[in-house]
């Protein structure tokens, strides 16, 4: 599972990695790897080759963002934000629809997207919003709510976010459109202190006006579940492309730990590796069975989307799945490293400590594993019947 020649060389993801540790301590933004990944054209990447990109598919960027993670976890789930937006206008222009094209040409002349979706307390997420997106009258949007989990705050040049319209006598639409830095009109909190993911900078911002245009106005549509390939296109993408990630931080992990336990000896064993002792090899040997199932469910997904499958009822039930297994099973993985590791690995200076740290925001994205089990409950058995009856 690997591109055949990958886009991100060793010596690249080598400086990444080595600077991984210092972002981290520092709680500092990751400039010196944006700039090296968009000197290789990865802003691009999965820009079709007819705009100017690399063309790869999301299949293809699955693998990318998973070697990318273990060099760097904060740095590949900031740079996800941007490759989804990317994917979304592929999903949508492979619909026949062009009002996402804008994104093409801006991400090969280098501008940077930022995911403004999540709001505090609103587990509706793609489905309704506490924005308030109020009409210019010249088909444009002004933006009045506070995002949180703003990735890539320091560095954004377009943020694709949305709000409700109620103005309008039809009832409230959720209005989707990408607002430009330069525009003004927001605040970006310095407010991103947090146990792991530091580098990613996710800071919360708060939109007091911030304007798209008509042309960066690509959906009104009713809020609630929808199968228009924005709202497709999104949760697809998000929800693969943070699979990816999280495999990639536990696959470095078990790695890690493999080399350690062939390196630290036990006294008891009379100066033997660890990697001799049958409870250590049934706990890494555990992790890895559990990591071998993720890799070909991303893979198979990712394919689908890329070629335009129907999955039926059953595609957003399998894609908020995926994220939730790949994330759980990514912190079960790390934890079973650790344990393998020893007590060094308790150290701020050890990588498997950081790994731990930064994996577990795995379980605060969403789909949280409370609506992932909803949405199979309710493809499996349908809603909720009301009980007893009516006038029983």
């Amino acid at each position: 599972m690997t591109q055949d020649p990958p886009l991100l060389s060793d010596d690249l993801l080598e400086r990444i990695h080595g600077r991984a540790s210092d972002n981290d301590r520092a709680n500092r933004f990751f400039d010196d790897d944006l700039a090296d990944l968009r000197a290789a054209g990865y802003l691009s990447a999965m820009v079709p080759a007819e705009y100017g990109g690399a063309g790869l598919t999301l299949q293809q960027m699955t693998r990318e963002q998973m070697r990318l993670a273990g060099a760097a976890p904060a740095t590949a789930l900031a740079v996800n934000m941007h490759q989804v937006w990317v994917g979304v206008a592929r999903t949508v222009h492979a619909a026949g629809d062009p009002s996402m094209d804008f994104v093409f040409t801006d991400a090969v002349a280098g501008e940077l997207f930022g995911f403004g979706i999540s709001e505090a307390g609103n587990d509706l997420v793609l489905f309704g919003s506490n924005t308030d997106a109020r009409p210019d009258g010249a088909g444009g949007y002004s933006f009045h709510g506070t995002k949180i989990f703003t990735s890539l705050a320091p560095a954004w040049t377009r943020l694709g976010t949305f709000g409700t319209d109620s103005s309008g006598a039809e009832g409230p639409v959720s209005v989707f459109a990408f607002i430009d830095r330069d525009g003004g009109g927001f605040e970006i909190r310095d407010d991103w202190d947090t146990m792991g993911m530091r580098a990613t900078q996710s800071c919360t911002t708060v939109l007091d006006g911030a304007h798209a245009a008509a042309d960066r106005v690509v959906r009104r549509i009713p809020p609630g579940p929808s199968k228009d390939p924005l709202v497709f296109g999104i949760f697809a993408n998000f929800e693969i492309l943070l699979a990816a990630v999280y495999t990639g931080i536990a696959r470095r992990a078990l790695d890690l730990a493999i080399a350690t336990v062939r390196k630290r000896t036990s006294m008891k064993a009379g100066g033997a590796p660890y990697a001799n002792d049958p409870d250590i090899r049934w706990r890494l040997a555990d992790a890895a069975i559990e990591l071998d199932a993720i890799g070909p469910q991303i893979d198979a997904l990712a394919a689908d989307v890329d070629d335009g499958a129907d999955r039926g009822d059953l595609w957003m039930p399998q894609l908020s799945a995926v994220k939730s297994r790949a994330t759980e099973t990514a912190v079960s993985v790390v934890t079973k490293a650790i344990r393998a590791s020893g007590g060094s690995s308790y150290f701020n200076s050890n990588e498997l400590s950081r790994l731990y740290r930064d994996v577990l925001a795995g379980i605060f994205h969403p789909s949280d594993d409370e609506s992932v089990h909803g949405a199979w409950a309710n493809a499996l058995l349908g809603p909720v019947i009301p009980w007893p009856p009516d006038g029983d």
